[in-house]
């Protein structure tokens, strides 16, 4: 204990005031300074670039996004600065997080691939929640999306989720994006029954149904005269949400209608010649 009496007695308090209390001190202070007004900073620059995403109509999930990966990073910033005031060496820990960012975006870079096709889904809006669309072999009604994966219901109920990455880097079909469609059907008649009068039934029979819009026109002609059959192409256009009605409930009335005008489908038939040598 004599040494610290020494100690004690050869420096006094003015000089510990002076040259270790007041310096460490007025840094500390002056890092609070920093760090609670960089805060500030930050905190409105976040909010800054939400207003802005809010009022391009940015989807909410990616705004979210961006506040919240903003927000970390220049609270991040606003920390290196202020353990900087104190005098502290940030180039290590600068070069730390930066070889830490390194290594979880090679840990992660699936994820951030799917991220990535997120932000472009999100931003060029190529379909939305409610929306039928067939994606990576998937076909079935948008359930939500977000910034690592979408969703899809089924018609028979099954959820189904697929990677961002997936769906942005294969072919997007969304059948919900018009209003309208056109409905694609074949129907066949043998080379004995009268074609004429089949043209007529059909021709009738779009004219007749309410679903099917009149503009654009819908059409009926001869397409093939095939193997075994003439083939007429049925292009009615109607409500996409009438679509799958009116092809169900089109091709049952054309077989009862045929049926009963005597005019013959054909089906797939082979005929067999036997050669006996006797």
């Amino acid at each position: 204990m004599d040494w610290l009496n020494q100690l004690g007695n050869s420096i006094s308090s003015e000089e510990i005031w002076a040259e270790y209390l007041l310096p460490w001190g007025t840094q500390i202070i002056l890092a609070l300074v920093v760090f609670i007004v960089g805060r500030m900073i930050a905190n409105l620059l976040v909010k800054a670039v939400l207003s802005m995403m809010g009022k391009a109509k940015v989807e909410p999930i990616l705004t979210d996004f961006v506040g919240t990966v903003l927000g970390a990073l220049l609270l991040v910033l606003v920390i290196v600065i202020s353990l900087s005031q104190l005098g502290l060496d940030t180039t290590s820990l600068i070069t730390l997080l930066g070889a830490a960012g390194l290594a979880v975006g090679l840990a992660l870079k699936d994820s951030l691939s799917h991220f990535a096709a997120g932000v472009m889904l999100i931003l060029f809006r190529p379909f939305k929640v409610g929306d039928y669309v067939e994606v990576d072999g998937v076909a079935g009604s948008v359930d939500k999306i977000t910034i690592f994966s979408t969703r899809l219901k089924t018609p028979d109920n099954r959820v189904v989720t697929v990677p961002n990455s997936n769906v942005f880097g294969n072919t997007m079909v969304n059948y919900s994006e018009e209003a309208t469609r056109r409905l694609d059907m074949v129907v066949g008649i043998s080379y004995g029954s009268d074609l004429l009068l089949a043209k007529k039934i059909l021709m009738d029979m779009l004219a007749s149904d309410e679903r099917v819009l009149k503009d654009p026109e819908f059409k009926v002609a001869v397409s093939e005269l095939a193997d075994s059959s003439v083939n007429f192409v049925v292009r009615p256009w109607v409500k996409a949400s009438d679509y799958w009605a009116v092809k169900w409930d089109l091709t049952e009335a054309i077989k009862l209608r045929f049926d009963a005008e005597g005019i013959e489908i054909p089906f797939p038939q082979m005929d067999v010649h036997i050669n006996n040598p006797d």
